[in-house]
């Protein structure tokens, strides 16, 4: 007996994802007129005031520009429904955005440590005053931005968004820090030093983007998930006497899939309804896995037997 189940939950993650585009398509377009708006500050002050801090944070925000576009496409692509050629829909949009963003964010922070390599070798004199006011300027802009995602930390898109939001603010308040330093102490060598920081962490979180993202494009097994435990879950329903062939995957933000064959005894097509809605309210309970294909097989028969009735019937007048 071969039995094959299909169970989704696509209408579902559409209308949640359609909600989640109007609630953070918003917040990511009014992002990027601020961060145009803070780039053009921090580029003017930090070349009026000989900062490579500033000019280095403005150079990190002006790839914010075109990542937040891309993640905004992504956002509206991911919740189109499915066609014939894109069965899933374009769900893994965010996920490739990420990526994209992330080897962005990867050549920024390279020519970051190297501006600020060369600084710190070529020191000059800056204007901490003009510093100072458009850091405090970029930190409520990048807190803002930070603010307005934090609740769709759940979607990897968002959320390297909202990463490399949080480490922007991170970098606005060392670089108020570095300002006063400088102004008290008048030793310069702390703005480049700031700017190595800023390099490295925008490096760290790229990375981090990076493997995350790939893994996920690579059909990886979700980070929160223990193969073993998930198949212990399924063996635990009434009439599953083994599970083999286990994959599971994230499809996107809202949606992981698993497919497997589950081996069961003989049984009527109801009983094995029952066994399949058992494994499924499991599934989606305690994994969160909505969309699963599962073959049901028949148990305690070798590999190589064949189609078999019960009894052959004898010939008629014997």
């Amino acid at each position: 007996m071969h039995f094959h189940a299909h169970s989704h939950g696509e209408g579902r993650s559409h209308s949640h994802g359609a909600s989640s585009f109007g609630i953070f398509g918003g917040v990511l377009g009014g992002a990027m007129l601020a961060t145009l708006a803070l780039v053009a500050a921090e580029f003017t002050a930090g070349t009026l005031g000989h900062s490579i801090a500033l000019v280095s944070d403005g150079v990190h925000n002006l790839t914010d520009v075109p990542t937040i576009l891309i993640s905004w496409i992504a956002a509206r692509w991911s919740v189109r429904p499915p066609t014939p050629e894109k069965t899933y829909g374009y769900q893994r949009a965010g996920v490739l955005a990420a990526f994209v963003n992330a080897l962005l964010l990867v050549l920024v922070a390279l020519y970051i440590l190297l501006e600020s390599y060369e600084r710190l070798l070529r020191p000059v004199s800056i204007r901490t005053t003009l510093m100072i006011w458009v850091a405090v300027f970029a930190l409520v802009v990048n807190g803002g931005i930070t603010l307005g995602l934090v609740r769709g930390r759940e979607d990897l898109n968002l959320r390297s968004i909202l990463i490399h939001n949080f480490g922007d603010a991170l970098s606005n308040v060392a670089i108020i820090a570095g300002a006063l330093a400088i102004r008290w102490t008048g030793v310069t060598w702390v703005d480049p030093v700031i700017g190595i920081a800023i390099g490295l962490m925008v490096l760290w979180s790229a990375v981090g983007i990076l493997r995350e993202s790939s893994h996920i494009l690579l059909e990886g097994l979700p980070r929160h998930l223990r193969l073993e435990n998930v198949a212990h879950t399924i063996l635990e329903v009434e009439g599953v006497e083994e599970v083999h062939d286990i994959h599971i995957w994230t499809i996107g933000a809202e949606l992981q899939a698993l497919s497997c064959h589950v081996c069961i005894p003989d049984m009527h097509m109801e009983q094995s309804e029952k066994v399949l809605a058992a494994i499924r309210e499991r599934l989606a309970e305690q994994f969160r896995i909505t969309h699963t294909t599962i073959q049901f097989e028949r148990a305690g028969l070798p590999a190589e037997v064949r189609y078999y009735m019960p009894d052959p019937i004898p010939p008629a007048g014997r």
